[in-house]
């Protein structure tokens, strides 16, 4: 069998238009018949979903600070079944935490490890000659990370191109596209990211037009013909262990932040997912043996949650005799109110003694590493996890201030301790960390 093969769309900065890129080119790549794989490196929710709706494949995430070799590995390997890869950088191509080598989190270690070439997409606005000084930067900045090309996005004229790649081609790097300036391309986009993809009702056409620039913009053959041959291992192990043999999870545009990679494990270790919509004021099932509220979108539909009575009451119920558990947004739910935007409080369960603000925002953005304080849905005392936060809420004063006992110990990517551990009170624990896999 072939060896599998694929790129590493990487930019030196967010906003470079890696998004653009990759789904353009998967989009593209699926036209033409060709199978691909799909991964983007670190924590994101949103980014896989487009890449499913564009390759017709699950995505999947890669996060080299947060999961153990042989887990990127084993899900690596799922990837290449493909025969070629995909993957999308996140922040710019270097960018991590300062710790062990090839665990910092930054998208190169992904081209390191499993020897993915780098299609660096460089914005060129505002600049011309200075990409070829860019570009050799990028190629030689680390060892056993290559740029295998370049794609020039956000282009003036076909001067401003051959300026860019003439400075390129000095530096022995080959322009393999070249996208003009069009505001049209971009997608829209909410405090969390890309407005998601089922949310788009005209996402197919928004991929065939980004199939089209792509025919247009980029040399897809040669891009296809320079895809590096990947080194992949085996690897196995389950990210984060169920939490009960059925488990109710919250499944709804309020409730939509879960890793498929963390959904895959579940039901390899044995345990069946059954999903329930709280917007559609369902409560979990009754046959299940424990409840899990995904972050999402909450603060967005917090009228709907706010008046669902029976989804509010079968939680509570359902809380009684069995553990729940709530990620970020599934935690703001899980306390006694949320305050959206306009100041306005919408009680929730109440199953914790906290609030929480989206009118009073804060941005909480980075790697966490969490030791679970008590035995609970996700493991016993002292089990370690590592994940991340990104949410604008801030917690409030609750009800019954005093009332809980922190979810877990929390420290950030390299380690400095952090006063924010959840809450935990009787069956029920919340905390705003996601959890990606155990150490």
């Amino acid at each position: 069998m072939d060896r599998p093969k694929g790129w590493l769309v990487a930019a030196p900065r967010s906003g470079s238009g890696k998004t653009t890129v990759t789904l353009g080119l998967v989009a593209a790549l699926r036209r033409r018949g060709v199978t691909v794989g799909t991964a983007k490196s670190g924590p994101d929710y949103i980014d896989p979903a487009f890449h499913a709706a564009a390759s017709g494949r699950a995505g999947c995430n890669l996060d080299s600070w947060a999961m153990a070799p042989a887990l990127l590995d084993g899900l690596m390997a799922g990837v290449c079944e493909s025969g070629l890869v995909i993957a999308e950088s996140a922040m710019g191509l270097f960018d991590g935490v300062a710790g062990e080598v090839g665990r910092t989190g930054a998208s190169a270690d992904l081209a390191a490890r499993f020897g993915l070439p780098v299609l660096l997409v460089l914005d060129v606005s505002g600049q011309s000659q200075t990409a070829g000084a860019v570009g050799l930067g990028m190629d030689r900045y680390r060892e056993g990370v290559r740029v295998g090309g370049v794609v020039l996005n956000r282009v003036g004229s076909a001067r401003h191109r051959a300026q860019a790649e003439a400075a390129l081609a000095g530096v022995g790097l080959r322009v393999l596209g070249s996208i003009p300036r069009d505001p049209a391309l971009a997608l829209p986009e909410r405090h969390l990211g890309l407005v998601q993809a089922g949310e788009h009702a005209d996402l197919v056409g928004r991929l065939e037009a980004l199939a089209d620039m792509a025919e247009r913009c980029l040399d897809v053959g040669a891009i296809l013909d320079g895809a590096g041959s990947l080194r992949v291992g085996g690897g196995n192990g389950v990210a984060v262990r169920p939490p009960g043999q059925r488990v109710a999870l919250a499944r709804d545009a309020a409730f939509s932040f879960m890793y498929p990679h963390v959904l895959a494990g579940w039901r390899a270790a044995g345990a069946e997912v059954v999903p329930f919509s709280p917007l559609a004021d369902e409560g979990p099932p009754e046959g299940c043996d424990a409840c899990w509220l995904p972050g999402g979108y909450p603060e967005l539909h917090v009228g709907g949650l706010a008046g669902a009575g029976g989804f509010l009451s079968g939680l509570r119920r359902f809380a009684e005799t069995r553990p729940v558990h709530g990620e970020c947004g599934g935690f703001m739910v899980l306390g006694a109110g949320i305050e959206d935007a306009g100041g306005v409080r919408h009680g929730m369960a109440g199953l914790l003694s906290h609030g929480t603000s989206f009118a009073r925002r804060r941005m909480t953005l980075g790697y966490r590493r969490a030791t679970v304080l008590a035995d609970g849905p996700l493991g016993a005392a002292g089990t370690v996890l590592r994940g991340h936060e990104f949410h604008y809420s801030t917690v409030v004063a609750g009800i019954e201030a005093g009332a809980d006992r922190a979810f877990a110990a929390m420290a950030d990517g390299v380690g400095g301790a952090l006063t924010d551990g959840g809450a935990q009170r009787g069956l029920v624990s919340g905390t705003f960390f996601h959890a990606v896999a155990a150490e």
